[in-house]
């Protein structure tokens, strides 16, 4: 009975030690998740507002919390592929090829950010609506040729998203999000025709009042 006690007192010194170590990874996974969603979004502030250096400052901050997070979960994969954890890096995937495809700067991959493909691509589903706020202030200021860019940039994602026909729980809700993207890129390509189509038609009227006023 002595040996018993013993070795339940073992397994309960061990489980103690364990959870303490996962407790504290976890919290500290927590914190550094949140402030990777903060830089990652002020990284796509700065860039809608021309804000250049301001984004790659807040890119690199949120590079270099992503590789804490890989670095201190490596012990506990389950905690590094939790939501939370993956959900932030989701934010730094979408912040990254944002401001790569604003800027027409060469695509980050999976790869060079150091992210799972069901991360990257989950991010990389969010940046259609990132690029249609560039669209619409774009199209404020008239038709320009960047938006029809755009665009097409946001018709390459959805193309490649559709092909992702897998299982939820191979993709984490890739699914869905593709489905949500198809009328972010129809809305947009409407709104973008009804911009070349009011362009068009003042050239049209300015070119009348010009050869009436030439008479």
């Amino acid at each position: 009975m002595s040996d018993y006690r013993k070795v339940i007192n073992e397994i309960a010194e061990f489980a103690h030690t364990d959870f303490e170590a996962r407790t504290l990874a976890r919290d500290t996974a927590l914190t550094r998740a949140r402030s990777l969603t903060r830089h990652s979004a002020n990284a796509i502030r700065a860039i809608h507002r021309g804000e250049i250096e301001e984004s790659e400052k807040f890119l690199e901050q949120a590079r270099q919390l992503v590789e804490a997070l890989r670095s201190e979960l490596a012990a506990y994969p389950d905690l590094y592929h939790a939501g939370y954890t993956q959900d932030a890096i989701k934010e730094y995937c979408e912040a990254s090829i944002t401001c790569a495809l604003i800027r027409r700067t060469e695509l980050p991959t999976p790869e060079s950010l150091g992210v799972i493909a069901s991360t990257y691509l989950r991010g990389m589903a969010e940046t259609p609506g990132e690029l249609r706020r560039r669209c619409m202030d774009i199209l404020r200021m008239g038709y320009s040729e960047e938006a029809e860019d755009l665009l097409e940039k946001m018709d390459d994602i959805y193309s490649i998203l559709i092909t992702m026909d897998y299982p939820d729980a191979v993709t984490n809700g890739l699914r869905r999000q593709t489905d949500l993207l198809r009328g972010i890129v129809e809305r947009t390509r409407a709104d973008l025709t009804l911009s070349m189509s009011e362009e068009h038609l003042k050239k049209i009227l300015q070119k009348a009042i010009d050869t009436f006023e030439s008479r």
